[in-house]
């Protein structure tokens, strides 16, 4: 029997805290920062000066040392910030894990706040780059015209179509779940709001396979989780909720959401590559998960992360979607309740395995979450504290 990967419960998620989602919050950035935050660690139990460590995107506008000096946290012994937009999610909890469970730090915060509707809105795209080395990789792309996210995903999804013989109303099943989780969930913009597949088919094109209701929504917000060790975490006031896995992935010949020259379009070589390394680390396999929280912000690369996960044969996961054998997006994913850079998916992941989310999915012992595919990527598996 091989010997336990180093990371396996060896660290604990213990507290989460968001802001409201809006269209408008209507203060600082900073602000959505420490409000996260600060609920994160009440909700953890914990006072800020507990607070050692803090792991964040390198997206994010707020620096480690302003959100600290808002909250009351003390000294820092660790800070970390992750690449890649969205794709960056899962990849703060594996930071402060591994700073946990190396004894570099106790207690570390991850975060995430933005204002993504009323200031900088990343789905109207490239309007200003400066000079990089993804800027120049951008090059390849932006002169034919595709300067947005639903451009970019709308190249591979429709090869996937073409591939799989099927229409967009494939990916009407995906937003069909979403938003019936969200209409039960009081947090969610669109909560009250369910939609059918005949709305889906009605929503006006984006940027042809891709249709309105394909597209995650824009939110301001921000969203803030604790971690910490388990034994710590089992002296507080909520159950520990063990990351039995944690993984960081990128594909040979990788880009931003553009891999439009390596290889098969219909796949996500960069979730593939985390899928391996969770279910190796964690011994488990897609049998033993009650409920995946996979990143939405459109709804083919949720099919093709299932097929990578390896619960259905490629081409096969619009009908697993319809055959609701898998819980998906119990809090209305990124299409339904926010859009939070995945974090918010982690914290659904969190609430489902202390029992106490909205959309409770029966004695779940264990949870997939993933972060932004198309570009550098994350992943979770959490499991209760058995």
């Amino acid at each position: 029997m091989p010997p336990p990967h180093p990371l396996t419960n060896r660290a604990a998620v213990t507290g989460i805290g968001a802001t409201e989602f809006s269209k408008d919050s209507g203060r600082s950035e900073l602000r959505l920062a420490a409000e996260a935050v600060r609920a994160a660690i009440e909700d953890a139990g914990l006072k800020p000066t507990d607070v050692d460590g803090m792991v964040t995107f390198t997206m994010d506008t707020n620096p480690e040392v302003s959100v600290a000096q808002a909250c009351g946290i003390g000294e820092l012994a660790y800070f970390s910030r992750v690449h890649y937009g969205g794709g960056a999610a899962c990849g703060t909890v594996l930071q402060a894990a591994m700073a946990v469970a190396t004894g570099i730090a106790e207690t570390v915060v991850c975060y995430r706040a933005f204002n993504e509707r009323s200031g900088r809105r990343f789905g109207a795209g490239v309007t200003r780059r400066e000079p990089s080395a993804e800027g120049v990789a951008l090059g390849w792309t932006l002169p034919f015209g595709l300067l947005t996210p639903a451009s970019w995903v709308a190249m591979t999804a429709q090869r996937y179509l073409h591939t799989y013989g099927l229409t967009p109303d494939a990916f009407g099943e995906v937003a069909v779940v979403g938003r019936r989780y969200a209409a039960t969930n009081p947090a969610a913009y669109f909560y009250g709001r369910p939609i059918t597949l005949e709305d889906h088919a009605a929503s006006r094109w984006i940027v042809e396979p891709l249709r309105l209701l394909d597209c995650c929504q824009e939110t301001d917000g921000g969203q803030a989780l604790i971690v910490t060790t388990p034994e710590r975490a089992r002296d507080l006031p909520n159950p520990p909720v063990l990351v039995a896995a944690a993984a960081q992935g990128a594909a040979k010949g990788q880009e931003q959401m553009t891999g439009f020259y390596r290889g098969d379009l219909t796949a996500l070589p960069e979730m593939a590559a985390v899928a391996d390394r969770l279910w190796t680390a964690s011994s488990l396999t897609p049998d033993d998960i009650d409920v995946a929280i996979l990143y939405d912000h459109f709804t083919p690369y949720v099919l093709m992360q299932l097929e990578a996960f390896g619960f259905c044969r490629p081409g096969d996961a619009s009908g697993f979607v319809a055959a609701d054998t898998l819980p998906l997006n119990t809090h209305g994913g990124q299409l339904g309740e926010a859009y939070l850079h995945g974090m918010n998916g982690i914290a659904e992941a969190v609430r489902q395995l202390r029992g106490t989310a909205v959309n409770q999915v029966p004695g779940a012992g264990t949870a997939l979450v993933t972060a932004g595919t198309g570009v550098p990527t994350s992943g979770l598996v959490l499991t209760t504290d058995r």
